[in-house]
């Protein structure tokens, strides 16, 4: 050592960060709650309306347990919803086309997710099941005022979708039913549509055609938009070529479940075998005139008996009504709501006015929600309010009914 200090080594200091003004971060905290609170603000009436729904549900279920004691997840998962568990929990029947009552007359494509979400939840398929429809029911509110404001404006949103919430088939997002996945499909591809996002609209109709056999009329829907954007901007536009790929992706998931059929049981027709030898369900050009002498003869004066009605037929043939006015409202002028969602509307009609097994039902009605949109916009404002209070008395006792006996299917 010399004696002389090592020399120090000091570091250039970095520059100071420029201090805002006392206050700044709060001031950027309430710019951002207010931007979020602009956001939300169109929704809270459809939150308000579909919370409010499903708050006259779980009553009506608690009322029902607390007379019959059946449980609440009994009655949530009552009718088709013990079908879609068996399917989430078990499977499919192992090779072989069953000729009766089986879980192969069922799409998948809910059944999976509810086993999914039983995983990702760590609950039961029934819990799962329940989750998801109203999850569901939430997403497709949500659309159908989105739909319903580009049709008629703020107004006309908020009518429609308060019936459409508190419509008596409204019970099936308090079930384990699959309309909680069909329908905001449906929707989303219609509003896709309209919105020429063709991707996005073959996606959802794809997936949709996998969760029951309604969703084949968006395979109609999508053709139909393809053929519309064709007439828009002619063959040579690139554009219409993009529009192809909705109607070209909208029949995967039918098709990769009879593809499964075919693998699985030998037949890619074991669903429709399963539900024409099981539940009788056929198509009949004049199956309303079947089920009207069937009522007929249930309620003639000479043998009346109550306990031998079939209520089904009783509320399916009551929803013909519905279902009439609604189509006539549909094309008259002006003709607010869009062809693709005329065209998912009137396919489920036809589905239903030719099902033996299913009348036109508040379920099928529901799924055709153009119908009961159009309904509660047209109405005058005294005809609106008489339709709200009538369905919302029908909605509870309707429900009640569905949640605990077998008489009545949603």
């Amino acid at each position: 050592m010399d004696g002389r200090s090592a020399p120090v080594v000091t570091r250039p200091e970095a520059p100071a960060r420029p201090i805002g003004p006392p206050g700044d971060h709060a001031v950027r905290r309430r710019l951002a709650i207010a931007r979020l609170a602009s956001y939300l603000k169109p929704m809270r009436w459809p939150v308000a309306v579909y919370l409010g729904s499903r708050l006259l549900l779980l009553v009506v279920a608690l009322v029902d347990d607390a007379i019959w004691h059946k449980g609440l997840m009994t009655e949530f998962t009552n009718w088709d919803g013990r079908w879609y568990v068996a399917v989430a929990a078990h499977g499919y029947p192992d090779f072989v086309v069953r000729h009766g009552y089986t879980t192969l007359g069922f799409f998948p494509l809910y059944p999976m997710l509810m086993w999914l979400v039983a995983h990702v939840l760590v609950c039961s398929v029934s819990v799962a099941g329940l989750v998801l429809a109203l999850v569901g029911g939430f997403v497709a509110t949500l659309l159908v005022e989105r739909l319903a404001l580009g049709w008629w404006g703020p107004t006309g949103a908020r009518r429609a979708v308060a019936f459409f919430c508190f419509f008596p088939g409204a019970v099936v997002f308090s079930m384990a039913y699959s309309e909680g996945v069909l329908i905001p499909l449906a929707a989303g591809c219609i509003l896709a549509c309209e919105h020429r996002r063709w991707l996005a609209a073959g996606v959802l109709a794809g997936l949709a055609t996998a969760v029951g056999p309604d969703g084949v009329v968006l395979i109609v829907v999508c053709a139909v938009a393809a053929a519309m954007e064709l007439r828009r901007v002619g063959w040579r536009d690139p554009s219409f070529r993009r529009s192809l790929v909705a109607p070209v992706l909208s029949p995967v998931g039918v098709a990769a479940f009879g593809l499964f059929l075919w693998v699985w049981t030998g037949s890619p027709f074991a669903s429709l075998i399963a539900q024409h030898d099981g539940w009788g369900e056929r198509i009949d050009g004049i199956a309303l005139v079947r089920q009207a002498q069937t009522l007929a003869g249930e309620i003639s004066l000479t043998h009346f008996d109550y306990h031998k009605i079939n209520l089904n037929l009783v509320v399916g043939l009551l929803g013909v009504i519905v279902l009439v006015a609604g189509l006539a409202l549909l094309v008259r002028r002006p003709r607010t709501v869009s062809l693709e969602a005329r065209i998912w509307a009137f396919g489920i009609a036809v589905l239903t006015v030719t099902s033996e097994y299913v009348p036109p039902n508040p379920r099928f009605l529901l799924i055709a929600f153009p119908l009961l949109a159009v309904l509660a916009v047209r109405a005058s404002w005294r005809g609106y309010w008489w339709l709200m209070g009538s369905s919302i008395v029908l909605f509870a006792i309707l429900s009640g009914i569905t949640y605990v006996d077998s008489v009545l299917r949603p």
